[in-house]
């Protein structure tokens, strides 16, 4: 469990570092003609003060450290500034900014089956620098391999599209904001061991594999020509319907049932057709 702590500052003791330096100069250049025991004092300013150096530690904006007496974790220092710490700590460094992941396209399958190319962007940023430093070997290979676990686990668990699965209630190319909460959610509960925080997680590439996707584009287009064609046709028929009520609440011409028909036939020609329709002249009936 982390453990924050607040060490004494490090001025005052830098300012007595700076002293006994200047004192083991002086006993050092005093005692060399003079006296042995200026010597022997010379040393010991000398190396006590080493040894106050050695617990001082600078602390940058969004940086920590990691606190172990003879291995026994002692706390962590989240603020910044000078500080001074008992000098047989040992410590170690660690980052508290975000930072990206840009993870690298991978070859998948999807709920169907379907080979597809995914990759995800994320952000995220340590919050437990304990379970960062002692719960996992190195933190950051653990964040990324994990976070390909996650977007494996996401994208066989949800169908590309609705081409083959017409029910499906998300798709990971529609899903859109609630696959990427998805994701999220994926990704927190597999690096919070790591005391790792997830701050952003989103979809950055998504395609058919190369090695189906031109019959999926092919088979995209086709659903997109008939449901295209439907809608023409349902319009075709409601104006050819709403033509032939017109033509007989009017009165304008009276038709029969076989003149009816080859007039439908030719409205939906014209109606339906993908060229511009020519226009024929008849000059007789239609019965002869």
């Amino acid at each position: 469990m982390e453990k924050t702590l607040k060490p004494m500052s490090g001025y005052l003791t830098l300012v007595i570092c700076l002293i006994l330096f200047v004192a083991a100069v002086y006993f050092f250049i005093s005692g060399v003609d003079q006296n042995i025991m200026f010597v022997i004092i010379a040393m010991l300013c000398f190396l006590i003060s080493c040894f106050f150096l050695k617990g001082l530690m600078i602390i940058q904006p969004n940086h920590s450290r990691v606190l172990n007496f003879f291995g026994k974790y002692v706390g962590t220092v989240k603020d910044n500034g000078l500080f001074f710490i008992n000098p047989l700590y040992s410590s170690q460094k660690m980052s508290l900014r975000s930072e990206n992941l840009q993870g690298q396209t991978l070859k998948v399958n999807d709920k169907m089956g379907n080979p597809i190319e995914i990759a995800v962007v994320m952000v995220w940023k340590v919050g437990d620098t304990y379970k960062a430093a002692f719960d996992v070997e190195r933190y950051s290979d653990f964040v990324r391999m994990q976070s390909e676990a996650a977007v494996r686990h996401l994208a066989m668990s949800f169908p590309y599209d609705n081409l083959e699965d017409d029910h499906a209630p998300i798709t990971l190319r529609e899903g859109g904001d609630k696959i990427n909460a998805i994701l999220e959610q994926e990704l927190t509960d597999r690096l919070s061991k790591a005391g790792i925080i997830i701050q952003e997680a989103r979809i950055s590439h998504l395609a058919y594999a190369s090695e189906i996707a031109g019959a999926m584009l092919q088979r995209q287009q086709a659903t997109a020509i008939v449901a295209a064609r439907t809608k023409i046709v349902e319009g075709a028929v409601g104006m050819v319907d709403l033509a032939l009520k017109k033509l007989s609440e009017e009165n304008i011409v009276e038709l029969d049932d076989e003149r009816k028909a080859a007039m439908v036939s030719n409205l939906m020609v014209v109606l339906c057709g993908e060229k511009a329709a020519t226009p024929i002249l008849n000059a007789g009936t239609l019965y002869n």
